[in-house]
């Protein structure tokens, strides 16, 4: 999945990251598709440098390592409101078929309080003004949802006119990578389609781990496995974080850069990516968090 979202910013200029599983694919996109990318934070670093994934938008490491830092205002006044970033990458508590994020509350069921989530921040922002949006979450129905409980983010409203119709510039979410494949709006309804499958994930699990009816492109792609050198880069930057000062102390990293157990050895067959009821192989099963 961080492999896949990192390639998703090959040719970009500049991305405004989000934090989290948006912060290492764009980090990862410096480190292998992409070197001149520039990363653009929230707190008005321009073209940050991290050594390791940022904690938070306030890490230090982002200012330190920056071309430039201006104020909050003038990022989202000047550079975001104003069409200047190319590329906006988000994650989500949850998503709804036509795109729009949640990540303000959910409902926990009668007689439980709601569950409180941290909010908007720049999210509705960066999804109204980039040049477009892309997304990167776990799959599964807790996250993937027919109703949202709270609308957050504009992704594509209800359908394909009403970005436009609310005057929003950008052209919203282009895709929502996950760790079992792709999702992209359909060109007519701007309804998420299964365009893609991780090696050894079939439709099927895709569609069960969906709140809602999902469609199917005419042709599903299967994405290519993550290379020797890119599962290095990934793994070379989470140790950094690990180790780095401020980083909790019982974290550890889960595998080191000389660790080749999940570099898969061959392809799927297309066969699998239809729905086939043949089960993944174990090295796609580990590798698949990594693709």
């Amino acid at each position: 999945m961080e492999v896949n979202a990192a390639r998703a910013l090959a040719g970009a200029r500049t991305c405004f990251v989000g934090i989290g599983l948006p912060s290492t694919a764009a980090n990862l996109a410096r480190r292998t598709v992409n070197p001149d990318l520039v990363l653009v934070y929230e707190s008005g670093t321009i073209g940050s440098k991290p050594t390791r994934l940022p904690l938070s938008i306030g890490d230090g490491e982002l200012a330190d390592t920056a071309d430039s830092v201006v104020s909050v205002p003038e990022m989202f006044n000047y550079w975001l409101q104003g069409g200047r970033i190319d590329v906006g990458f988000l994650g989500a508590a949850q998503v709804d078929r036509f795109a729009n994020i949640n990540t303000t509350v959910v409902r926990r069921g009668p007689g439980r309080p709601e569950g409180r989530l941290p909010g908007a921040g720049g999210a509705p922002e960066i999804a109204a003004n980039c040049g477009q949006v892309l997304m990167v979450l776990r799959h599964s129905r807790r996250n993937f949802v027919g109703t949202l409980d709270f609308v957050t983010t504009l992704g594509h409203g209800a359908g394909p006119r009403d970005r436009a119709a609310l005057g929003l510039p950008g052209a919203g979410p282009t895709a929502v990578i996950t760790d079992l494949g792709v999702l992209r709006p359909d060109p007519l309804t701007a309804e998420l389609v299964l365009t893609e499958l991780h090696p050894g994930v079939t439709v099927q699990q895709v569609r069960e781990a969906t709140g809602w009816d999902l469609k199917e492109a005419e042709r599903i792609g299967v994405t290519a496995p993550p290379t020797a050198a890119e599962l290095a880069a990934l793994r070379a930057l989470k140790a950094a974080t690990h180790t780095s000062p401020g980083a909790p102390a019982h974290h550890t990293p889960a595998a080191t850069a000389q660790d080749t157990s999940a570099v898969p050895t061959h392809r799927i067959p297309s066969a699998t990516a239809h729905g086939t009821s043949h089960a993944p192989t174990a090295a796609a099963r580990r590798s698949r968090k990594d693709a």
